[in-house]
């Protein structure tokens, strides 16, 4: 595989494209690529172009759309993630790790245990701070759709605003450690059902949560008799749903 780069820009076979800033960069300073060097490019809607780096200067990176290839790397799994936010390398890690996992829809939400707490500002950036996580996965893994990561909200609105988006064709877990079921229990779940997993703060759910979460139709899920870190959860039970009913 070649470099790959998320570029929002129109890009068209035969044309040449100059390299947004951040890509040139990239490219050019970190990777120190050079005319002549091949990378792939990928803007959202599909597939990836092969594109050849045809000059370089102080002002401007340039690179000539070779060939479209209509491949895809996606999940047959349409899995949403409802996590709890917590310190940011965790956050981080979190989100890196789930995109190359295959989560398509991260949701960062507040709860009473957490012990991060961001004001508006602050939640916007860290917003755009994450955004860019997962596009740096997306460019890692060759996945050429960029997850969508939804603004800060609390568990409750999340979940307000669930249920007033609410389709037949959903099957929600909630991570808990007084569960009794584990995804061996569940047969894989019919084509374009939305699998929505929910993970608490460090401390956990509280009690309130938990129930509440629950008569909004949520199943609860335990992952073997070990408890494992908000940072471990996630990536063991979409790793695990991958492996069971995904592409694994």
């Amino acid at each position: 595989m070649y470099p790959r780069f998320y570029c929002t820009e129109d890009i068209i076979v035969g044309h040449s494209i100059e390299l947004p800033a951040d890509i040139e960069h990239h490219a050019t300073r970190v990777l120190r690529l050079r005319s002549g060097d091949r990378i792939t490019l990928f803007n959202n809607k599909g597939g990836e172009f092969l594109a050849q780096i045809t000059h370089i200067s102080k002002s401007k990176t340039t690179a000539l759309i070779n060939e479209y290839h209509a491949i895809e790397r996606e999940s047959p799994l349409i899995i949403e993630l409802v996590q709890a936010i917590c310190i940011n390398e965790k956050m981080d890690w979190i989100i890196q790790k789930t995109v190359e996992l295959g989560v398509t829809h991260i949701f960062p939400v507040t709860t009473h245990r957490s012990i991060v707490h961001l004001t508006n500002e602050r939640a916007i950036k860290r917003l755009q701070h994450w955004q860019k996580i997962a596009i740096s996965a997306c460019e890692q893994s060759g996945r050429n759709h960029v997850p969508q990561i939804s603004p800060l909200m609390s568990l409750s609105d999340w979940s307000n605003q669930k249920n007033m988006n609410k389709t037949s064709q959903n099957l929600g877990f909630m991570l808990s450690t007084t569960a009794e079921k584990s995804l061996t229990h569940f047969q894989k779940p019919p084509l374009n059902t939305v699998l929505t997993l929910l993970v608490g703060p460090e401390g956990g759910l509280t009690q309130e949560e938990e129930i509440a979460i629950l008569h909004t139709g949520f199943i609860p899920l335990r992952l073997g008799k070990r408890i494992l870190r908000t940072e471990s959860a996630a990536l063991a039970t979409i790793a695990a749903m991958q492996a069971l009913w995904g592409d694994y």
